[in-house]
């Protein structure tokens, strides 16, 4: 009966409940919404048996500056026959492969796995099995494991599948088994897993680049196998033998160390300082909600003064009112909560669908039974904040008959305690819209930096593979591929075309040394450098600027003249300018050629606008002597091709008959523009950046409505003493001021304690901040003008409505 009571008492007054119950939905269901992305990204156990036991395992070199060298393996046999923490370990790396014979070929993205992988994960298959060590060993039939996904577009489902071949890169392979329908592979989507078939007898020292997982034996710690592996680190430089060209000295040298880390951490990787400054932003919108909803609980209060004032004189004690404002605040907190609920449902189906590229374990997040129970918690304690002050207030014993007659000290009261109210929503805008200002500065920044190629969207990108069981001879591979290039030039539109084997910001690099012949010392480890494989055309496809020199031809490909190319900071960096470095000769290690330096390009952001260009060596995509093969072949490359019609259907099918007509088939994967690659690198920084703009927007207007209302009430309130003013020769203008003032100088108590805050929430984003200093001159002058600027406006509107009082008619109604 009470609650039916407090529900009819709040109906009553539609238009407060509904203002109130909106305010509380936008800052509850923000708040639920992005603690739903917390709890699937954060919170949440990885979705395998005993997660915790699970682990990633990684190396550093800081003997050669090299902080994420991968696992190789030489390293992988060592760890697996000899750990004595490790109940499995394998090493798996992305990847992958085309497939033929089903429907039109197409190129699929594979996980290449060791044995060991798939019983780390400790998930059983669908049907079939996993892979056994016998599938993992060369000269063994082939093997494939189906991923759910692929497995129901392309099979039906159908379980009779298993056993049957499909063609892969080519080569036949068996369907041993299919993976369930909720196994994820961490956060990669492939179609396909593929045993990796290692040669023991073949492994040397190197061959880094592969990723480590494993699982822990009951009870044994992250730093039990830390410390084994660090003891099994110098071990595996013993057992099996250096590749021709470099020596046990050189890893010594690089001072191999473990980093180990939880399974999670590497799959969240750094996101998880930037998603909790998000929800303390979003914290910060509900908190000036709260403030908002109490503002107007006062004036509701207010309104209610004889009510409460005839209750108090029936008896009512000063806690049976108080338990009875703060009963229908909550109320209202928990009616706000079921409809934030709504908002943040919506607001996460929307995220899914964006699905943010930097976000990872996006099938995680749901509005799951923590989110329900956080929301739950969030709307009490709403309901108690914004409902305390408001019962504190107007339920001070004989207060109430107080307020009924001419006395306005308790109005005075309620009066301060709104304006304070006001003070701290103007503040905690002034602490978002700073947030927020300063993403903007970090987006126009990076947009700013030139990230050495022009024009992105005028290029379109695809990859294909062409596979050794399909092509064996590499010089007949790199004549097809300079045949695919010459059909993609002669596409109408088309101003320029090449390949690289890597596109900027977009994949995993080859990294390797580099020696120069100028300063060579044998026996010690060169520099880590990058590499690329490009072919004649690429540059110019690219618009990468050629700071000197000249690129490569297929006249140089073809005849596998021993050439090179270099980055520009890496021309600086050895020889101090770009035209000093041709001529001059590097190499990858002493068994390989030297190779003459023709031509220096500009440097590109290969890992994104937000980090410094790396160091390149570019090499064609045909060699004698390199990487340990006697003719050596990129067989897998991202075509670039630059035309004014990409992205249209029409200009994508030519593409792919350009392409057919040299081999039908050869699928197209990963077709994009440039320009798409480049916005999903600004990923980070735009979420980042709209969800601080939304917030302060909402705050902002919040902040701003709280101003509209205490100085519309002061007016209410003060319409005898205005009246007396006009009477006694007040002009319009200086009653106009009187309370634009009043509104002004709340904002600016707000600004002054908003912007105190604003410079320590600053420094704790200073990781989201990219040539920005956290203390911006320009930003909190910027938005404190605007700050403002609105509180201006939100006051000129009651302040001239104050001016326009007829005198006459406000002491009549006294």
């Amino acid at each position: 009966m009470r609650l039916r009571h407090l529900l009819r008492r709040l109906f009553r007054a539609p238009a407060f409940t509904a203002v109130t119950i909106a305010t509380l939905t936008i800052g509850i269901g923000a708040n639920s919404a992005i603690f739903s992305v917390i709890n699937g990204i954060l919170l949440k156990p990885l979705p395998y048996p005993h997660a915790e036991q699970l682990i990633a395992v990684e190396h550093a070199a800081p003997g050669i500056d090299f902080s994420h060298p991968g696992v190789a393996p030489f390293q992988y046999f060592t760890y697996k026959e000899q750990s004595r923490t490790f109940a499995h370990f394998g090493i798996w790396h992305s990847d992958s492969a085309s497939v033929t014979g089903l429907a039109e070929p197409e190129q699929v993205d594979t996980v290449d796995v060791t044995f060991d992988v798939l019983p780390a994960f400790g998930v059983a298959a669908l049907a079939g099995r996993w892979f056994s060590e016998k599938d993992d060993s060369p000269g063994s039939p082939r093997t494939v494991v189906l991923m759910y996904p692929y497995w129901q577009a392309r099979f039906g489902g159908d379980r009779r599948m298993i056993g049957r071949r499909i063609v892969i890169d080519g080569v036949a392979r068996e369907i041993i088994g299919v993976m369930p329908e909720k196994f994820r592979f961490l956060d990669r989507k492939p179609a396909l897993l593929l045993p990796m078939r290692f040669d023991r007898a073949k492994i040397y020292l190197g061959n880094f680049g592969n990723d480590g997982i494993a699982r822990l034996k009951p009870g044994v710690t992250l730093e039990q196998a830390t410390a084994d592996i660090a003891r099994l680190i110098p071990v595996s430089l013993h057992i099996f033998p250096a590749f021709p060209g470099t020596s046990v000295q050189m890893f010594e040298q690089a001072r191999l160390t473990p980093a180990l880390q939880p399974l999670k951490d590497f799959l969240v990787g750094d996101i998880g300082k930037n998603l909790w400054i998000l929800m303390a932003t979003i914290g910060m919108v509900l908190l000036i909600a709260c403030a908002n909803v109490a503002n107007l609980l006062l004036v509701r209060a207010e309104g209610r003064r004889q009510e409460l004032a005839i209750r108090a004189a029936l008896g009512a004690g000063r806690s049976r009112i108080a338990r009875e404002l703060l009963a229908e605040s909550v109320v209202l907190g928990l009616i706000g909560g079921v409809a934030g609920l709504g908002f943040a449902y919506g607001a996460v189906r929307i995220l899914l669908a964006i699905a943010p590229a930097h976000l990872p374990r996006l099938n995680e997040i749901s509005i799951d039974a923590p989110v329900l129970i956080f929301t739950l918690a969030v709307s009490l304690v709403a309901g108690v904040i914004f409902g305390a002050i408001p019962a504190i207030q107007c339920a001070a014993p004989g207060m109430e008959l107080r307020a009924g007659g001419r006395s306005m000290s308790q109005s005075r009261e309620r009066h301060r305690a709104r304006s304070i109210l006001v003070v701290v929503q103007i503040a905690l805008a002034m602490l978002l819209l700073v947030g927020s200002g300063l993403m903007i500065r970090t987006f126009q920044a990076l947009h700013n930096v030139q990230p050495g190629f022009t024009n992105p969207q005028e290029v379109e990108t695809l990859r294909i593979a062409i596979p050794e069981s399909q092509v064996r001879d590499p010089e007949a591979v790199v004549r097809m591929e300079r045949a695919i290039v010459e059909k993609m030039q002669s596409i109408p539109g088309v101003s320029a075309a090449g390949a690289s084997s890597a596109l900027p910001m977009n994949a995993e690099h080859w990294i390797d040394p580099v020696e120069r012949e100028d300063h060579f010392s044998a026996g010690s480890m060169a520099p880590m450098r990058r590499l690329k494989f490009v072919s004649p055309g690429m540059f110019p496809a690219m618009g990468i600027r050629l700071a000197a020199g000249r690129e490569f031809t297929w006249e140089d490909t073809l005849e596998k003249r021993p050439v090179a190319m270099i980055s520009e900071n890496l021309a600086r960096e050895w020889w101090g300018d770009p035209r000093a470095a041709l001529g001059k000769r590097i190499r990858r290690m002493s068994t390989e050629s030297w190779r003459e330096i023709v031509g220096v390009v500009g440097d590109e952001r290969e890992d994104g606008v937000d980090k410094p260009a790396p160091a390149i060596a570019y090499w064609p995509i045909l060699m004698d002597n390199f990487a340990g093969a006697k003719i050596f072949t990129e067989r897998s490359l991202d075509y670039v091709i630059r035309s004014r019609r990409t992205g249209t259907h029409d200009f994508l099918g030519e593409i792919q008959r350009a392409v057919w007509s040299v081999d039908p088939n050869l699928p197209l994967a990963q077709v994009q523009t440039l320009e798409t690659i480049y916005e999903k690198s600004l990923a980070r920084t735009s979420f980042t950046l709209v969800l601080l703009a939304i917030a302060g927007a909402m705050a902002m207007l919040i902040g701003l409505v709280g101003i509209y209302g205490v100085l519309s009430y002061s007016i209410a309130q003060r319409t005898r003493e205005i009246g007396i003013r006009m009477a006694l020769g007040a002009r319009a203008g200086e009653v106009t001021r009187m309370f634009v003032r009043h509104g002004l100088t709340l904002a600016a108590i707000g600004i002054v304690c908003g912007l105190a805050a604003a410079a320590a929430l600053a420094r704790g984003m200073s990781s989201l901040l990219f040539d920005v200093a956290p203390i911006d001159v320009a930003t909190y002058a910027a938005v404190s003008l605007l700050l403002l600027a609105a509180a201006l406006a939100a006051s000129v509107i009651p302040a001239v409505r104050a001016a326009r009082i007829d005198p006459a008619e406000a002491l009549r109604a006294e």
